[in-house]
């Protein structure tokens, strides 16, 4: 029995290969806002791009006994029970031009803001092997934010993923533009991910981004929040195929991803309307892998480049225990944790130095810095920890040593604070340090 169903399937995955397959018609047996129920494809395979006549494309997201489901990319018109559907033959791709540094792009080439599709258009695959472990090397040189409170407390390397999270509001995406801007003379190429945002969001973004100058070495892949829900899914993905694309070529590559909990939503609704079998939360099963199958690309490859990826997470009321942000927090390499109370305070940016870890440390700092950095760590977390016990007590009740603590702890905090978009250098940040010394 298994030797026949193993000669079917090697006999069909042939005729796939050879496009034997290619201009199979199915009819549409059922409508569910962007997924479709379609009959009469038995040659297609997962993931193979089909249209819908002229009214719309997408690609094959499951293959059931009877049926197979539709998730639609593009719809141009109305779709009816009955509707041709033709499978192409072709693997679903994202659409990427290497003139898109500077553009605003979506997955299929278009410019979102000129309204136009990019000359010299290439397919890139979402789907590839994973880069092995043999190719990947020791994450060991710093990606420098200029931010005093990460470079000197927090670091980052390249081919490191550091989750930036935090409720609304807090600056997380503020972060994740400055270190974009302090990349200008970095040799880095930035990809910044706009997940389910508004078209005013991104504009703003990206005039934020072209007035510092930082869109000379940056692309906005953005799917917006009134695109298909299947787009807004799969936009993190072409994002990383187009950083895989320059890592292979040896090039730095930032990725920014903002945000996944609202890709963990969409994955949600797109498995509910699909009929899978809700796991906790009602996200799917697999929620976990589609976000480890993402994050893993990021490495230091041994060809010289490497993909650094700041995964954007939104918490409610301070919880970063939920099961999204706990699956995201397991996959990465450290999280920069922002409070909502310390952003009320004026400490901006707004880092809960106490939550906050990175779990390369000093491996990817130079050795000035993690001498400068590695004890005023120990000393703030230190104050933090006394300004909990002291903080509804009278100033006038602690002794001399403790209130000179206090006022050095503060004066810590005081000197790690900055305006954004003004980012320090490595020198500044040692003079910060032998300044409060």
């Amino acid at each position: 029995m298994d030797t026949t169903i193993n000669t079917v399937l090697s006999e069909k995955i042939a005729r796939i290969k050879r496009g034997e397959n290619a201009y199979t018609t199915g009819r549409v047996r059922l409508v569910r806002e962007y997924i479709l129920e379609a009959t009469g494809l038995d040659d297609v395979s997962y993931f193979e791009k089909v249209t819908v006549g002229d009214k719309a494309e997408g690609y094959v997201d499951a293959i059931r006994s009877d049926c197979v489901l539709i998730a639609l990319t593009r719809v141009s018109g109305k779709i009816c029970v009955g509707d041709r559907v033709t499978a192409t033959g072709q693997e679903f791709s994202v659409q990427y031009s290497p003139d898109s540094m500077g553009h605003v792009v979506d997955i299929s080439g278009e410019d979102r803001l000129a309204g136009k599709r990019l000359s010299q258009l290439i397919d890139l695959p979402l789907e590839k092997e994973p880069i092995s472990i043999m190719e990947r090397t020791a994450v060991t040189r710093p990606l420098l934010t200029g931010i005093a409170g990460i470079d000197l407390m927090y670091p980052i390397g390249r081919g490191q993923r550091q989750l930036i999270i935090g409720d609304k509001k807090t600056g997380k995406t503020q972060i994740a533009l400055d270190t974009i801007c302090n990349q200008a003379e970095q040799n880095i190429r930035c990809i910044y991910v706009a997940i389910g945002k508004t078209k005013k969001e991104i504009k703003d973004i990206y005039s934020q981004l072209l007035r510092y100058g930082a869109m000379a070495y940056t692309v906005i892949v953005s799917a917006l929040n009134d695109d298909p829900a299947p787009v807004l899914r799969n936009t993190p993905y072409a994002a990383l195929a187009i950083a895989r694309f320059y890592l292979e070529q040896g090039e730095d590559v930032l990725v920014v991803l903002d945000d996944l909990k609202r890709h963990a939503d969409v994955c949600r609704e797109i498995a509910l309307l699909m009929g899978k079998t809700p796991g906790r939360d009602a996200y799917p099963p697999d929620i976990f892998f589609s976000h480890s199958r993402m994050l893993e690309l990021g490495c230091q490859h041994q060809n010289g480049g490497s993909i650094t990826i700041l995964p954007i997470c939104e918490t409610k009321g301070g919880d970063i225990t939920d099961y999204i942000s706990t699956n995201i927090i397991s996959i990465t390499d450290g999280q920069i944790v922002l409070s909502a109370k310390n952003f009320e305070r004026g400490q901006k940016p707004a880092i809960n130095y106490g939550l906050s870890v990175s779990r390369l440390g000093g491996a990817v700092q130079s050795a000035e810095m993690k001498r400068a950095g590695a004890p005023l760590r120990r000393e703030l977390l230190a104050y933090l920890e006394q300004r909990e016990v002291f903080e509804l007590a009278n100033v006038e009740e602690m002794g001399e040593s403790m209130r000179r603590s206090m006022q050095r702890g503060a004066g810590i905090l005081k000197a790690l604070c900055q305006p954004k978009f003004a980012a320090k250098s490595q020198e500044e940040m040692l003079r910060t340090v032998d300044s409060i010394r």
